[in-house]
């Protein structure tokens, strides 16, 4: 899973998120978005939809199953 980390963060920054902004997106605080990003925690399915849907980017993709 810690590709999912690695991914999410680049995602994030990428798109001009910041943790707060992103958790805000999602209904989670910053601090469960800040233990995704450090491989602590990891996102509900719910979540990873919405992550998906935020970013166009596949499961798999943000799973280190498939590149983009």
């Amino acid at each position: 899973m810690e590709e999912l980390s690695k991914r999410l963060k680049e995602l994030r920054i990428e798109n001009g998120y910041s943790q707060s902004e992103f958790g805000k997106l999602l209904n989670v605080s910053q601090d469960t978005v800040s233990l995704w990003e450090r491989n602590k925690s990891y996102p509900t399915t719910d979540c990873l939809y919405k992550i998906c849907k935020t970013f166009s980017v596949s499961a798999n993709y943000l799973l280190g199953l498939d590149e983009i």
